[in-house]
């Protein structure tokens, strides 16, 4: 690694004022993806700015028909909390699913968000839920958040404070996962609320997006048969050593599928 100066602030207010400070300072929270980063070279910031010292920046709350997430709560916390698991137990499979033990007592669901790895699970969540994402400076929706590969509406400086999900009447996640990363080779998230059906999908392209089609098929039929014929183009979808593009079209179905029979229970 390069040498830097470390900095652990107490608030958000802090973080903020640190960035304005120094241009070339970057934020890490559970740092899964920037340490690796780090240690390989291929970042030379001159601060790191920890944000794990925030209390604000924690925890889980239901308010006004949403589980409110700290930007900090671990997916560990997330999918253990007594809260998310009766309200929402779609998000607390999400969360429990994610890596292995150590990613998920360290890595963040504002970390995840923020960094937008196109294999990550919580962006299905943010957009199935058609969730806010709370910043220190403004709220943005779900269908704006997430721009390209690892690209997201953050402004320079900005941070993710918290995620506002609405309760789902009902909500399932179904994902095909690498076996050793368990990274989503394609995951899907399909929720219903107050405001209809939404379907969200992460792993099969370069940046989460929403199935119209499905959504509409699942709002006059909620059920696997409603998407069952409903083929996914496989252009402009991921292809690698894992799976071609074709495979992760073919998984999409089959994941939407899964994740309405989880949904119905």
């Amino acid at each position: 690694m390069y040498q830097f100066e470390y900095q652990t602030p107490k608030s958000a207010a802090d973080v903020v004022a640190a960035l304005k400070a120094d241009e070339d300072a970057k934020v890490v929270a559970g740092g899964m993806t920037l340490i690796p980063t780090l240690k390989q070279r291929l970042a030379m910031p001159t601060t790191l700015i920890d944000l794990r010292s925030i209390p604000e920046l924690k925890g889980v709350r239901e308010e006004g028909g949403t589980i409110v997430v700290g930007a900090m709560t671990t997916h560990a916390e997330v999918w253990a909390d007594p809260t998310v698991k009766s309200k929402f137990p779609a998000l607390s499979y999400l969360a429990g699913k994610i890596g292995d033990a150590q990613v998920r007592n360290r890595g963040t669901l504002g970390g995840s968000i923020a960094n937008a790895d196109p294999a990550a699970d919580y962006p299905a969540a943010v957009l199935a839920l058609n969730a806010t994402v709370v910043t220190d400076s403004r709220e943005i929706a779900a269908d704006d958040m997430f721009t390209g590969l690892f690209e997201t509406a953050l402004n320079e400086g900005e941070i993710i404070t918290a995620v506002r999900f609405p309760i789902a009447k009902r909500a399932g996640y179904a994902k095909f996962r690498h076996p050793a990363s368990r990274y989503a080779i394609v995951g899907v998230m399909v929720a219903e609320t107050d405001a209809g059906v939404r379907v969200g999908v992460t792993g099969a392209g370069p940046n989460a997006f929403r199935l119209p089609e499905m959504e509409q098929a699942l709002a006059s039929n909620f059920s696997p048969d409603a998407v069952a014929n409903i083929t996914v183009s496989s252009e402009d979808l991921n292809g690698d050593i894992h799976a071609s593009a074709e495979y992760r079209a073919h998984l999409v179905t089959v994941m939407a599928k899964r994740a309405v029979e989880a949904a119905m229970g």
